[in-house]
């Protein structure tokens, strides 16, 4: 018989274990990890009269994807255009962005996958004698780690021709140049530092289903179970 167990402990893992999920997911998709130094208003805007009192804009350059200004001369309006720049795997600008998507698209595959899970564990505690929350919370460790290794990885490639475009000569392995961390790489470490949080937290969600009072509920013969 299929017991639904909702406590405090375990519906806060579920739902950090989604929000973990989600995060890491559009930061590996949004092109905010590098913003660009400034760059001037075009020529061509300026003799249109429709860009010479704006703001110097700043480009942003993702794993895979990009964001840029372009001009629409025929309708003077200024719109930015976001897309991946590279249209395959070998197209990605560094061999350590290469290894970064790899080893974030891991992770995230993980984490995905532990989401999609937690959300049963109201009704299936257990697979083959073993805690599902136990086994989620060494695959959320398991993706931490991928994570982890991604996020080391991916300043090394600051150093491609890419890089370098849109941050400056001065850009190398681990030097920004005239750049700057966007939204998207510091949602990953913040994504990062909740993974091993739920890891760790799994623990609680596990021994919460499994108490003494979900025990005495259970032998009273109630099916919904709902602990603070």
């Amino acid at each position: 018989m299929c017991h639904v167990i909702v406590t405090c402990r375990s519906m806060l893992w579920t739902l950090l274990s989604i929000v973990v999920a989600f995060a890491e997911l559009i930061a590996f998709m949004s092109a905010d990890w590098l913003i660009g130094k400034a760059k001037p208003s075009s020529s061509d805007d300026v003799e249109n009269g429709t860009g010479g009192s704006q703001e110097p804009y700043h480009p942003t350059l993702g794993i895979y994807g990009r964001c840029t200004r372009i001009s629409h001369m025929q309708f003077s309006r200024r719109d930015t255009l976001c897309g991946p720049y590279a249209e395959n795997f070998n197209e990605i600008a560094s061999g350590f962005w290469q290894a970064t998507a790899i080893f974030l698209a891991m992770g995230i595959m993980i984490l995905c996958t532990v989401a999609f899970v937690s959300v049963f564990t109201m009704c299936v505690q257990s697979i083959m004698k073993k805690s599902i929350f136990n086994v989620c919370g060494l695959l959320q460790g398991i993706a931490g780690l991928f994570l982890i290794l991604g996020l080391i990885l991916y300043p090394a490639g600051w150093g491609c021709q890419k890089a370098i475009n849109y941050c400056g000569p001065y850009a190398s392995a681990y030097k920004l140049g005239d750049c700057s961390l966007g939204w998207a790489f510091y949602t990953a470490i913040g994504g990062t530092v909740l993974t091993f949080i739920c890891a760790v937290f799994s623990a609680q969600a596990e021994i919460a289903t499994s108490s003494d009072k979900v025990q005495e509920e259970i032998e009273e013969g109630k099916n919904l179970i709902c602990l603070l």
